[in-house]
């Protein structure tokens, strides 16, 4: 297909029958952590139909982050931690992203066209912002509000995972750390990965929040005065369960020591 509608998910009688944009799992969970995986899914909306891509686009990094949602869930199991997670691709609005930025709505990521999301109108991209990013994001901010004003919010952590390679140019870090002005939880977490010589860490790699990937963390968390904590595993190295929960293990106890020290 050329193009797939321009309707907006979520608007009109129909919306009641779809599926929410945000996930919260373990909400009752006591660490003091809160986890966010914004780019958890690579689900469509139907109404989208496949916004003119092929199966293996849908399937690959473009789409979403693949095997950053089976680390999070994890790391929610393993630290007891909440964990509030999306289920629209970025491929609909990136979450990641202030809504009025021009990428919040990819039409080319990195080589691929995405012919649906091509000569949106205003009123279209709104539609968006209102049926997509608002409910996420505000469902994190009531979440994050009510665990700060019981005591119970320290960091808040969003788990991603990127690319082995990128507009043609390998990258060779394992794990990137992703940090701002606070930089306490990312240098506690990276001394801990650090104690493995074989591991590439890469602090503020493969990006920075210069490259404006820090919506989410710089809206819940720094607006709050909590540490953020950006974490970025290179997808082929958590491709299948065991891989996911293999990281899981070892960002856990650092990710739990370091939170006792903020």
């Amino acid at each position: 297909m050329a193009h797939a509608s321009r309707t907006a998910f979520g608007q009109g009688p129909a919306a009641q029958a779809e599926e929410p944009v945000v996930a919260i799992e373990n909400p009752e969970g006591r660490s003091p952590l809160l986890l966010i995986c914004e780019h958890a899914s690579n689900h469509l909306p139907a109404r989208y139909g496949s916004l003119g891509l092929g199966s293996a686009e849908l399937e690959s990094h473009i789409a979403w982050d693949p095997g950053a949602l089976g680390v999070a869930k994890e790391l929610s199991r393993l630290l007891d931690a909440p964990l509030i997670h999306a289920t629209v691709s970025r491929l609909v609005l990136d979450l990641n992203r202030e809504p009025s930025a021009p990428d919040s709505i990819w039409t080319l990521s990195e080589h691929t066209r995405i012919p649906g999301n091509l000569d949106l109108d205003e009123t279209e991209r709104a539609a968006r912002v209102r049926e997509v990013y608002d409910p996420f994001h505000n469902a994190v901010d009531s979440f994050a509000n009510a665990r700060k004003a019981s005591g119970q919010l320290a960091a808040i952590v969003s788990i991603h995972s990127f690319t082995p390679v990128y507009r043609d140019v390998p990258r060779p870090w394992h794990v990137g750390l992703i940090f701002d002005r606070d930089a306490r939880y990312a240098r506690s977490v990276e001394a801990g990965l650090k104690q493995d010589p074989a591991l590439v860490v890469g602090m503020n790699e493969p990006y920075s929040p210069a490259d404006r990937v820090f919506h989410t963390l710089e809206r819940h968390a720094e607006r709050r005065g909590l540490p953020p904590l950006m974490i970025e595993i290179r997808n082929d190295l958590i491709r299948t369960q065991d891989e996911q929960a293999s990281w899981a293990r070892r960002l856990a106890p650092l990710l739990r020591e370091g939170a006792r020290t903020l």
